[in-house]
């Protein structure tokens, strides 16, 4: 079960910047609209200290983190709903992906222009969710009449899909984003094919100069108020720090954020909040050959789980044995873990909690 994340916001806010060094993936960055137009994908992996461990423990021959997918979509600008920009090609990319991150400029450089002449967050933030909005109003209209024809016809299923449409409708009409309307999770479903933009969970990257990433600036302020008010979240980050990080050894990373007054690379906040807005959990496989870790939604149950290595495990699933990895790391081995009576064996109704490390029994 991956994780992917549409990197969105006005041109030249920094996201190519930031999806350069978070990717190593090239992705062009240049200093005027539209340079990214096709939609760059990297892989990232998320750094677990877990893992490592693991991997030293088993001795084993390869370690394979988790990984979050992120997609550098092209500047979004007012009027793309309506195809202005590169609108109608955005919007189509971005209605692939699980979630949004929305980068907004937080620095003042007047060696790279903005699109709209000056650097306000709040107004946009309020660009870029008014062009969303649109698009998905305009979706919900075309669906809502569809819906209609069938209810008259005496369709009851068209009926409580009608229901669902005309109240997010309704919500888009009154300037609130799909998300915010209350759904089950049987009405969620019954949207999917809607692909509403809105509707996906959104977490706010603030790009500041080097000199604020510590403190921050009032820029960053407005982001955080803004979010607070609609139940998201800020992860503040540097995009030049980003990238100067990047293009260092591994060995001289540590002494360089130490330089900066930072404990871990913003990147790496930002790859672990992508992971928690969805829901996601890590699980771990683990053993001579490879250490593994896994993601699973929170809530998912032992066959779901080993359903991510393999649909046969998942039809086939008997038992697990699990030991989470705090106890794992304590008593230093699977076979210590067995006989100090940490290991336990779980069946079908067990809820994998985040950490465990998970060994599959099953019928072929």
């Amino acid at each position: 079960m991956g994780v992917n994340c549409g990197i969105v916001g006005l041109p030249n806010v920094g996201k190519s910047t930031i999806f350069n060094a978070m990717t190593a993936a090239g992705a062009e960055s240049a200093n005027y609209p539209f340079c990214t137009i096709e939609p760059n994908i990297g892989i990232v992996p998320l750094s677990d200290p877990r893992l490592t461990r693991l991997a030293a423990l088993f001795n084993s021959e390869r370690t394979l983190p988790a990984s979050v997918e992120f997609v550098d979509i092209a500047g979004l600008v007012a009027g793309a709903s309506k195809g202005e920009g590169l609108g109608n090609q955005f919007l189509a990319n971005i209605r692939e992906t699980d979630a949004i991150l929305h980068v907004v400029r937080c620095f003042e450089d007047s060696q790279v222009i903005h699109v709209e002449g000056s650097v306000n967050p709040q107004r946009d933030i309020a660009t870029i969710d008014l062009e969303l909005a649109l698009a998905d109003m305009e979706s919900l209209e075309k669906r809502v009449s569809r819906l209609d024809r069938k209810v008259k016809s005496g369709d009851k299923e068209a009926a409580r899909q009608l229901d669902v449409s005309q109240r997010v409708l309704n919500a888009l009409n009154d300037g609130l984003p799909a998300r915010s309307v209350s759904l089950s999770a049987e009405e969620r479903e019954g949207l999917r094919d809607a692909h509403l933009i809105t509707l996906k969970p959104v977490l706010f990257v603030a790009n500041v100069a080097e000199q604020d990433i510590v403190t921050g600036n009032a820029h960053v302020d407005t982001v955080r108020k803004f979010a607070a008010e609609h139940g998201a979240e800020v992860v503040v980050i540097s995009g030049v720090i980003e990238s100067e990080l990047a293009e260092l050894a591994v060995e001289d990373r540590a002494a360089y954020l130490d330089d900066m007054g930072l404990t871990a690379p913003g990147l790496d906040r930002l790859a672990h909040a992508a992971y928690q807005l969805l829901g996601k959990i890590t699980y771990f496989t683990a053993g001579p050959k490879e250490s593994r870790a896994w993601t699973v939604r929170k809530g998912a149950c032992a066959p779901e789980a080993a359903g991510e290595i393999h649909t046969d495990f998942e039809r086939g699933f008997i038992r697990a044995e699990v030991v989470h990895y705090d106890d794992l790391n304590r008593v230093g081995s699977w076979q210590a873990a067995k006989e100090q009576g940490v290991l336990r064996l779980e069946g079908k109704d067990y809820v994998v909690r985040d950490g465990d490390v998970m060994h599959f029994r099953f019928n072929v």
